[in-house]
């Protein structure tokens, strides 16, 4: 199969046939073998009702319904382990995302070798609020990531099928799947310019809170990232580092006690921050070495409770 093409929604049901029309005729004119993948993220409109009644109609289009909203990552996340395609694309359900852009796409990673292609709306139709926030957050990443991408955030990407095969996306680390793709080692990471089209039903599911949680997030997958597979690297070394600290700092008020001065040691502010490091330390590196342990140990994927499935071969 040549592409799969994976949409995570949430209460969406205006949109959905004529975004599911426009990809059909895309798909048809480039003679594409395909399938669609919609995931309903526990909408509580007629959402999975449309989705029955397209995937009746063909049976390349596949449905995944959530019995509550989860999140998008989640719902990618999922949808990325059902798809069969060599090429995965996935794309927001709100027609802001032209699927006109779907062979140049296809066509970057099948003949110019990329591991995935993240769009770019150069050109968006969104307020200020939304623009100027993007642009701050979509610098930081670089910078963090050292991902040369203008648009980290935009829904409209194409992958290697290995490429979603080999990682996981949780939490709302949805904006950051370039970082987790070269995290994974997928090194080949390109960008396209691609159109942005103003919403033409429903309201944005997304409000302020995404930039501050986009943050926590990036810290969070930039810490990750660097130290998921060995904690004790860092933790470990800190905690080493603050105990030795503490015990030279001991070690000098029991010399000083002992041979140049009688004094009494809790008089003294230096004995309290060489206590503190002492026992900053040890906690430090007790966290890494359980954190070690539950790494090496924890090998068992999240599940989520997903209602019904369509079209999928068991």
């Amino acid at each position: 199969m040549d592409i799969s093409v994976v949409i995570p929604l949430y209460n969406e049901d205006e949109s959905l046939r004529e975004l599911n029309d426009w990809i059909l005729r895309v798909m048809k004119s480039n003679h594409f073998s395909f399938e669609i993948v919609y995931v309903d993220d526990g909408s509580s409109d007629k959402s999975w009702e449309v989705i029955e009644a397209l995937s009746a109609e063909n049976e390349n289009i596949k449905g995944i319904r959530f019995l509550r909203n989860y999140g998008k990552s989640v719902a990618l996340n999922e949808g990325f382990k059902m798809t069969s395609g060599d090429v995965v694309i996935t794309m927001d359900a709100d027609l802001q995302d032209s699927p006109d852009e779907i062979p140049e796409l296809y066509r970057l990673i099948r003949e110019e070798g990329y591991d995935m292609v993240s769009g770019w709306k150069k050109k968006r139709y969104d307020p200020i609020t939304k623009t100027v926030p993007s642009k701050f957050f979509n610098y930081t990443t670089r910078v963090l990531s050292g991902i040369k991408l203008h648009d980290f955030n935009c829904g409209l990407k194409s992958y290697r099928s290995d490429v979603v095969k080999s990682i996981e996306v949780y939490g709302e680390m949805h904006r950051y799947i370039p970082v987790i793709a070269k995290w994974a080692g997928f090194r080949k990471i390109g960008e396209k310019e691609v159109q942005h089209r103003k919403r033409k039903y429903g309201v944005t599911k997304f409000g302020i809170d995404r930039f501050i949680k986009g943050y926590l997030d990036l810290l969070s997958i930039t810490f990750t990232s660097r130290f998921i597979q060995s904690p004790m690297h860092f933790f470990g070394a800190l905690g080493s580092m603050l105990f030795f600290i503490g015990f030279v700092i001991a070690g000098y008020l029991a010399y000083a006690k002992l041979f140049l001065e009688a004094y009494k040691m809790t008089d003294r502010p230096l004995f309290y921050l060489g206590l503190l490091a002492m026992i900053l330390g040890t906690q430090l590196f007790l966290a890494g070495f359980l954190g070690e342990m539950i790494s090496r140990s924890s090998n068992e994927m999240k599940k989520y409770h997903i209602k019904k499935y369509i079209n999928f071969k068991k």
